[in-house]
């Protein structure tokens, strides 16, 4: 049983237990402490990839975790692009494309990361009549796409 099978049975589990039987906590406490640096994105970004879409969610909303989730994302994506400079600021138009960049980045980033399976073949990797599929050369995922950037998807 992976980490993200892990989290989501602790997630959805009625009875935390820690004991030599029970350990179901473990994936729990592991997402808290990848959070050493209090932004809180590692735990965010599990529970809104793999526990928000459960049946029983007693007191975590879906749609909150994903508001939230794509604000610190969004600052997190701002910040590495200005630090990078992915952009050279020349003008007071070159201010606001690069917010527009960055923000079309966070966005395009997040959303790949959340569902990056092929359309055409639902992520399987080959086509109804079992051939390889041809948009993702059999991988199952999507690139990254944006106007004019195509960029590998990551693994």
């Amino acid at each position: 049983m992976g980490f993200a099978d892990r989290y989501l049975h602790a997630v959805n589990s009625t009875n935390l237990q820690d004991d030599e039987h029970h350990h179901a906590t473990d994936a729990l406490c592991a997402a808290a402490l990848a959070d050493t640096t209090g932004a809180g994105i590692g735990a965010l970004l599990s529970r809104v990839k793999y526990a928000d879409g459960t049946q029983h969610k007693l007191f975590e909303s879906g749609s909150a975790n994903l508001a939230q989730l794509l604000r610190i994302w969004t600052a997190r994506v701002i910040q590495k692009g200005r630090e990078r400079k992915w952009v050279k600021i020349g003008k007071a138009w070159d201010g606001q494309a690069a917010e527009a960049l960055y923000r079309r980045v966070a966005e395009r980033s997040l959303a790949h990361w959340l569902d990056g399976k092929c359309p055409a073949c639902s992520g399987s990797g080959n086509t109804p009549d079992r051939r390889i599929c041809v948009p993702c050369k059999g991988s199952g995922k999507t690139d990254v796409g944006g106007q004019g950037l195509r960029t590998q998807s990551c693994p």
